[in-house]
């Protein structure tokens, strides 16, 4: 559905957000993972030639088959369920990039799956994820991703091809002769507000929008961060709060496609930091199960807002890469459970042991999952000295 020179320009925009992403540069001989589904071949085609341009030695993995998938997940036992190749730790651990290029033939393959079996096997692979998580953390390891458009994606989403793949173009800069430049004028400009944002010593945030009442809490050392180079589109701003101050009403209104499974109208209760009620509209027994697939499933992750004017996304995608990072009519904001990010403390991001982490209430889970809500809404900023700041209303930063 992309055209030669649309996928060229989508591979200088990864390799952009991959070097931008690194807190480090990258050094000729250094190893990136292409991670890639069977419709995305094409891009992987042209990244890895870039890739062998920049003096890096590419390491080609393709994604399995919807049928492949499938398969595994109801035939696997459960030592095949948690079955590592030999070398794969290995791998991991000599790893400086990876860049995924999603771009799936289905996304409801895994519907008559247990989630358990899922869960299981994400809980299996927790262990790599913790390896990358070190690596970047000391400047050695970036990454990014970026989806496609497909024919599944465009009809869960109800668009037509064609406008489904327009929807990227305009996202990710592809009609534009130089879409390298546009990201470098959102990454300038994100600085702006991210500054802004960080320049303040809050208490707590509270979102309020038609079915929201929401209290979070920065807690100690965080930063907002964003807009970084790991995700392709991403224009959103966001940080890992202390879980512990999380407490009030969320609601998704956006519905959201994990694992096979469609969710929609997921409303959540906080009590001292943990989804103590869950309602859904529809998918609620998968919604519970995600919820009970570890400790920190039910605690909060991440809290992310999107400005309307950075996000050129106006249409519900079928995809989390895009819906996170919807601008339409009011911005977003969206929470997500389970996992937090290390790189929003904002101190030396290499002394962060999990001792640490814990006290600092950094959540740790094996488990990411962002629910957006689309409402219109405010956001303000209640200050450790008593003053209060709307930082986010309309769909807009304040700033």
């Amino acid at each position: 559905m992309l055209t030669d020179t649309q996928l060229k320009r989508y591979a200088d925009v990864l390799l952009w957000g991959l070097t931008t992403a690194r807190s480090k540069p990258f050094k000729k001989g250094e190893v990136v993972l292409v991670r890639f589904n069977l419709d995305a071949i094409r891009l992987a085609e042209i990244l890895e030639s870039r890739i062998m341009e920049m003096g890096l030695n590419p390491v080609r993995r393709m994604n399995p088959t919807p049928v492949m998938e499938k398969n595994f997940f109801g035939l696997a036992n459960r030592r095949q369920l948690v079955f590592d190749p030999p070398g794969e730790a290995e791998l991991y651990r000599n790893l400086n990039g990876s860049i995924f290029l999603h771009a799936p033939a289905s996304i409801t393959h895994l519907s008559t799956i247990d989630p358990k079996k899922i869960s299981r096997f994400t809980l299996s692979k927790k262990f790599l994820r913790d390896i990358l998580e070190e690596r970047e953390q000391a400047g050695l390891f970036s990454w990014t991703l970026c989806m496609l458009p497909t024919t599944e994606l465009a009809h869960h989403a109800g668009l037509s091809d064609g406008d489904y793949a327009k929807q990227i173009v305009n996202a990710c800069f592809l009609n534009r002769r130089d879409p390298v430049e546009q990201w470098k004028g959102v990454f300038k400009n994100a600085a702006e507000i991210k500054r802004w944002l960080n320049s303040m010593a809050v208490k707590y945030y509270h979102v309020e929008s038609a079915r929201a009442d929401l209290k979070i809490t920065p807690g100690e050392k965080r930063q907002w961060i964003g807009i970084s180079g790991h995700n392709i589109p991403s224009f959103e701003l966001f940080v890992s709060p202390d879980w512990r101050g999380t407490s009030g009403l969320y609601y998704a209104d956006q519905p959201s496609y994990r694992s096979g499974n469609l969710v929609k109208g997921v409303q959540l209760t906080f009590k001292k930091g943990v989804a103590v009620t869950v309602k859904a509209e529809s998918g609620i027994e998968f919604v519970k199960k995600q919820l009970n697939m570890d400790r920190g499933a039910s605690r909060l992750g991440e809290f992310s807002l999107t400005d309307k004017r950075f996000s050129k996304i106006s249409r519900f995608m079928a995809n989390t890469l895009f819906d996170e990072n919807f601008g339409g009519r009011w911005g977003n904001c969206h929470v997500a459970l389970g996992a937090s990010y290390a790189d929003t403390y904002s101190g030396n991001v290499q002394s962060l042991t999990k001792e640490k982490k814990t006290r600092l209430g950094f959540n740790d889970s094996a488990l990411h999952w962002d629910l957006v809500n689309t409402e219109k809404k405010r956001v303000v900023a209640h200050l450790i000295d008593g003053r209060r700041t709307t930082i986010y209303e309309n769909g807009c930063f304040t700033f």
